[in-house]
């Protein structure tokens, strides 16, 4: 609870000579204030940043349904959290101005990704199965009579 939120402090900066401590709410100057976010990161494209895409509900009156809409908000990683991965389910709190896009930064990972969960992120399918024998026998007998006509 050292920045004032109820998260876990990660361990201090292998090398602090080196560390950015501008940018680190947990061992340097950057103070959290506004909303905290939770949501996936869906890009890590960045360095020291990623994209996080948190879904939501909205309502619709003249149907009287929910829709949902989908936010992606770049946030900056401090270098005791890193590094993450597409797919993880993260903290985000809302700071000062970091760069023309940054206004957020990770403060906490809840949760790992799993390969499901990379499945679905990227839209794979499940793995293509490997043939039997048996498809291999009925394919190569379809060739040999197209090769008749």
């Amino acid at each position: 609870m050292a920045i004032g939120l109820d998260v876990t402090t990660p361990p201090e900066p292998e090398n602090p000579e080196e560390y950015d401590y501008e940018k680190c709410p947990f061992y340097g100057e950057l103070s959290v204030r506004g909303q905290i976010l939770e949501g996936t990161v869906v890009s890590t494209d960045m360095d020291k940043s990623v994209v996080v895409e948190r879904e939501y509900d909205v309502t619709v009156p003249k149907y009287d349904r929910q829709m949902k809409r989908r936010s992606r908000i770049p946030a900056h990683v401090p270098g005791v959290l890193e590094p993450l991965s597409v797919g993880d389910t993260v903290k985000i709190a809302e700071t000062r101005p970091l760069s023309k896009t940054k206004s957020h930064v990770v403060v906490e990972v809840t949760e790992e990704a799993t390969a499901e969960d990379l499945a679905e992120l990227t839209r794979q399918s499940e793995p293509e199965r490997e043939l039997s024998a048996e498809d291999v026998a009925t394919d190569a007998d379809e060739d040999e009579t197209d090769g008749d006509q």
